[in-house]
């Protein structure tokens, strides 16, 4: 006898198909895409159409500039956020909405080495009139943690400890892989811990309940899972913010 599947059920399944293909590009499409909410002075002096596109070119990420009191996934202003640069005498910060991927990584971008030259290189009339943020305005947001250090040293070592060196004081951890004392020394180290589920290869084999999405069924990790709560990131940021950062030493001198 020849069984007949119910055409509703194998419309059903073609859907779940499709959906487990759809929903995890659709939010790997999310992560390369976020709208900035920027002031009007701000995006007439010219700098941001300098910046974006070289800030794209590099990341692969789009950015959507919006009216500066627009909703949006970031928001640059003189208020509040991470100081980024200087400029028309006001310190310029950027302030990251729901820890969304790819502002961390615009973030990370602008905070660094390439982005701080990319910054003060935009000229007007053969002069930069932005700059990298004055010393004592990144020494004022020196991050704090509520969570408990204790605690998180705990889940560092048991839920991080297989591929990083979460302690100063011992070994272990996967030779290619930053030590936490490393990962101190980086700028922006609080932003990076806070989003590190986000942040390759972590979302390959890390679930946090309430806020990620649950592995593919195609997809399925490579690796045993870890699973962390938003009150153990919390625990391992205030751990980590204890951590005196590495000596990399001096930086290379060339003749």
């Amino acid at each position: 006898m020849v069984r007949r599947v119910p055409i509703f059920a194998c419309l059903c399944g073609a859907l779940a198909l499709v959906m487990a293909v759809v929903l995890p590009l659709a939010a790997q499409a999310d992560a390369k895409r976020f709208s900035l909410a920027v002031p009007a002075s701000l995006v007439e002096s010219g700098l941001l159409d300098y910046l974006l596109p070289r800030f794209s070119l590099k990341t692969g990420v789009r950015i959507e500039v919006v009216p500066g009191k627009a909703a949006a996934e970031a928001e640059l202003g003189t208020q509040e956020g991470r100081a980024v640069f200087t400029g028309s005498g006001e310190t310029w910060r950027l302030r990251i909405r729901d820890d969304h991927p790819g502002a961390v990584r615009f973030v990370d971008w602008l905070t660094s080495e390439i982005g701080r030259r990319t910054v003060t290189s935009y000229e007007v009339a053969g002069t930069a009139p932005f700059t990298p943020p004055e010393a004592d305005a990144m020494e004022g947001e020196a991050p704090s943690f509520d969570g408990d250090a204790a605690l998180g040293r705990r889940v560092a070592q048991a839920k991080c400890g297989r591929c990083h060196v979460v302690d100063p004081n011992r070994r272990g951890g996967i030779g290619s892989t930053p030590s936490f004392p490393v990962l101190r020394t980086l700028s922006d180290w609080d932003a990076r811990f806070q989003t590190f589920y986000a942040l390759n290869p972590h979302p390959a084999f890390t679930q946090v309940p309430g806020v990620t999405e649950g592995f593919a069924k195609h997809l399925p990790p490579a690796i045993v899972p870890v699973e962390v709560s938003l009150g153990e990131i919390e625990a391992i940021l205030a751990y980590v913010a204890g951590i005196a950062p590495a000596d990399l030493g001096a930086p290379i001198q060339f003749q």
